[in-house]
């Protein structure tokens, strides 16, 4: 079998691993729940190679989440429950119908009537899917206010999702001073838990997931994303890291080598620069 631009190729090669003792024994056992993390991670590389400006890299990222989409559909198709070709003619569909602006005779030129349009047609299709639902005589699933949060997203995007979600109406507070009361409230409840004579691991976790879940909070109320503010230190620590490990190098010594006194001379070295 040889490789091609076609994506109908990329298909038969899913359909030759996954087919029964002439596929690949690790592909033939996997599951969409199996899958599903490596869909996650891929979808963090395509955007780790953005960040960094990787065009090389960002093509063989691509084609690993479209691997990701291929897998799926491959499982599907043999649960007879629906096949790539559907993938695509749902999501062709979606954006036609998303943007009637484009494809229609609707006004759109401005960003706000884009938004109103979206969001009166995402209206129409749950009000048609649960009408799909009603006439195969299923029963609609129960939805709280949050459902719409997946529960896949990173914890601390979740957080602010939520709190996002929850602020709609109305539950939320009106200053971000008193979300930094909060937070000090949590650090201090988290404080107590260190201080006690036998900590209970499964009590400390749950106070400094408190205390991570009100610093989202406060950074949705300055306005800034806590995704990217925690990225933005991790490069930093990354940076000062890589100053630490350049002076070690320097020195003629080893990271393991060196005692905490050096790297923080190091550490602070590179803060300073």
């Amino acid at each position: 079998m040889t490789p091609s631009r076609d994506i109908s190729r990329l298909i038969e090669i899913m359909a030759a691993l996954r087919t029964p003792v002439t596929g690949c024994p690790w592909d033939l056992e996997q599951t969409f729940a199996t899958i599903a993390p490596y869909t996650l991670e891929e979808a963090y590389e395509v955007a780790d190679a953005i960040a960094k400006n990787d065009i090389l890299n960002l093509r063989e990222e691509l084609g690993d989440l479209l691997l990701q989409v291929v897998y799926h559909a491959r499982m599907a198709q043999e649960e007879e429950q629906f096949d790539f070709g559907d993938v695509v003619e749902g999501i062709t569909a979606k954006l036609i119908r998303r943007h009637p602006h484009v494809f229609g005779d609707e006004n759109g030129d401005r960003p706000e009537l884009v938004k109103g349009i979206w969001e009166r047609i995402k209206a129409e299709e749950r009000a048609e899917k649960r009408a799909e639902r009603e006439a195969l005589g299923l029963a609609e699933p129960e939805k709280g206010f949050l459902d719409d949060v997946p529960s896949a997203f990173p914890a601390l995007q979740e957080a602010d999702k939520l709190q996002r979600r929850a602020a709609k109406v109305g539950f939320d507070w009106n200053d971000a001073r008193l979300v930094l009361d909060k937070i000090r409230e949590e650090t201090h409840e988290l404080d107590e838990e260190l201080a006690r004579e036998a900590p209970d691991k499964d009590r400390i976790a749950d106070e400094l997931g408190d205390t991570l879940f009100a610093l989202a909070n406060l950074a949705r109320h300055l306005d800034i994303d806590p995704e990217e503010a925690l990225r933005r230190t991790n490069r930093k620590f990354r940076k000062r890291f890589a100053a630490i490990e350049d002076h070690a190098a320097k020195s003629d010594t080893t990271l393991e080598a060196m005692t905490l006194d050096e790297m923080e001379a190091a550490w602070q070295a590179a803060k300073g620069k």
